[in-house]
């Protein structure tokens, strides 16, 4: 009994206990009302997709080009041009620079210096051309078988002398049995010398039975783009382009001579094929020319004349002439050597009454080859040394 009253009363202390510390509800904070976020908007969706950037209906304009490089930034030491190589051969790159002209190999056998510009030799500043066998310019007046300025002659032997002859007469320079060739000399008289300054105007040129004339045609004040070229064949005159490389060949008549330009103006290549070729060049006398040498030349005439070069293709050994002589079998030059300017003589010797006389006193012209001198030379030349100094089939033999 009395464990049960203590039971009970323990029982109701805790009781009481446990009610009196439970919290009140009124104590408690309310709590925190929740606020409910409404997930946001999705995404507005295009009914139709979005119109692409801006496309240009054609391509923006390139960068401007120059049309040729622009220059280089200046520097303060610019390097050195790089030099052109030249052929070992050719004149030094000073020549163009003192105004000399050029010239090229125009002989297409020679691929290697065929189409190739060399400058003129010093010596002939104003016309030269190239021997393509040794890809070199060369003097036209120097070679053998040339006729040039007051004549100066280099025979076929390769000697150089002077033949002064008259002005306003005619002399013969070649003449053998199919081949005479007069020359027309113009000149002035120096007034403190004993003979006159003479050049050659014009040729006549009888071989077979033709008449070939060429010449200088009389003019002041030279022009070098003004042709000044009279060419004839049996009185017909002879018209060519002026152009490098126009040709007048092959009519009828003529069959096988050919005259070309070797120049626009002023410069002619004839040939007569199995008998000769001839180039030849209108030159005049400059002032400068005239001061060194006191020629007097006045502004009236400029004494526009030939430079002439010459290959022969079946001269006999009985071949006679002022320049002719020099390829005879038995010629011995007669000028005197050593001196500054050997002068051969015989004004009588070789004048001819007119431009196509064959009357002068070694004339040799019948029309027709001599077969027999021409036999008689080839044995008599077997010995010598020959070579060509023009392109083409000819020979020039020396002693």
């Amino acid at each position: 009994m009395a464990r049960m009253t203590i039971f009970l009363f323990l029982f109701f202390f805790l009781f009481s206990a446990l009610v009196e510390g439970a919290p009140d509800a009124n104590n408690y904070p309310p709590p925190p009302s929740r606020k409910l976020i409404s997930p946001p908007p999705p995404p507005y969706i295009y009914s139709s997709p979005p119109p692409p950037p801006y496309i240009y209906s054609s391509p923006p304009p390139p960068p401007y080009i120059y049309s040729s490089p622009p220059p280089p930034p200046a520097t303060t030491e610019p390097s050195p041009p790089t030099p052109t190589p030249t052929p070992p051969t050719s004149p030094p790159p000073s020549s163009e620079a003192s105004g000399q002209k050029k010239a090229r190999c125009k002989n297409r056998s020679y691929p290697h210096c065929y189409g190739m510009e060399l400058s003129c030799p010093s010596s002939c500043p104003d016309q030269c051309e190239v021997d393509c066998v040794t890809c070199s310019p060369v003097c036209n007046c120097n070679r053998p078988g040339s006729v040039c300025q007051d004549p100066k002659f280099v025979g076929g032997d390769g000697i150089t002398f002077y033949f002064h002859g008259k002005k306003d007469q005619d002399f013969c320079i070649v003449t053998d049995s199919n081949l005479h060739i007069n020359a027309h000399f113009i000149g002035r008289r120096n007034v403190n010398m004993k003979r006159d300054f003479t050049w050659v105007q014009s040729l006549g040129i009888l071989f077979d039975s033709h008449k070939l004339f060429i010449g200088a045609r009389k003019t002041a004040t030279w022009n070098d783009a003004i042709d000044r070229l009279s060419i004839s064949l049996d009185d017909e005159t002879i018209f060519l382009p002026n152009q490098e490389g126009a040709t007048w060949s092959n009519s009828t008549s003529y069959e096988g001579i050919t005259i070309t330009r070797s120049r626009n103006t002023n410069a002619v290549e004839i040939e007569v094929p199995g008998n000769f070729k001839i180039k030849a060049v209108v030159v005049p006398i400059t002032e400068k020319e005239s001061m060194i040498h006191k020629y007097g030349i006045t502004q009236e005439d400029c004494f526009a004349h030939l430079d002439l070069s010459f290959k022969f293709y079946a001269l006999s050994g009985d071949v006679n002439g002022v320049l002719g002589q020099t390829y005879g079998k038995n010629y011995v030059n007669r000028a005197k050597m050593g001196v500054a300017m050997p002068v051969l003589g015989g004004d009588k010797e070789f004048a001819s009454s007119g431009i196509f006389a064959t009357d002068c006193q070694v004339a040799r012209f019948s029309r027709e080859l001599d077969g027999k001198d021409s036999s008689l030379e080839a044995a008599a030349y077997a010995n010598m040394s020959c070579g060509s100094d023009m392109d083409g089939q000819g020979v020039v033999c020396k002693r």
